[in-house]
């Protein structure tokens, strides 16, 4: 994601207004690597903007996206999840605790579409997730087995 400044200008630039309870959630999500929903951002601001609402958290998060300035992933059967980091890269997600890691590794050098497709499709950009148990989660398994 673009600095919180720099989101201010894209959207005072299409009209919108910068509130504070605006601001917080652009403030939240800078440098944000929790992939945080809607709900964990609104409890999360809560604590400091208890007037902020759950529409505006939402709201706000479906604008940047629209904008392009955060993308909505759909690795979460239950909710939607939001990354701010648009670079290229993939995700590994923990089956027990939900956790979502960020994934900076190149595999377009082992991937090829089927021949069926080769030709009536252009790969823009590809995301892989990747499912599984983190370390805290496996541990705890560890320690429980007798």
């Amino acid at each position: 994601m673009k600095s919180v400044q720099q989101i201010v200008a894209v959207l005072k630039e299409k009209g919108y207004k910068i509130t504070p309870q605006r601001l917080a959630i652009f403030e939240a999500l800078e440098g944000n690597t929790s992939h945080p929903s809607a709900e964990q951002l609104f409890i999360a601001l809560r604590k400091k903007h208890p007037t902020i609402s759950f529409t505006t958290v939402y709201n706000t998060l479906q604008t940047l996206k629209d904008l392009g300035e955060i993308r909505e992933l759909a690795i979460d059967p239950e909710r939607r999840r939001y990354d701010p980091d648009l670079s290229s890269h993939h995700h590994a997600i923990c089956s027990e605790c939900g956790a979502i890691f960020d994934v900076y590794a190149n595999f377009s050098h082992g991937l090829t579409l089927p021949e069926e497709l080769k030709n009536s499709f252009i790969v823009k950009d590809f995301e892989i997730n990747f499912y599984g148990r983190c370390t805290n989660c496996s541990s705890s398994e560890t320690s429980h087995e007798v």
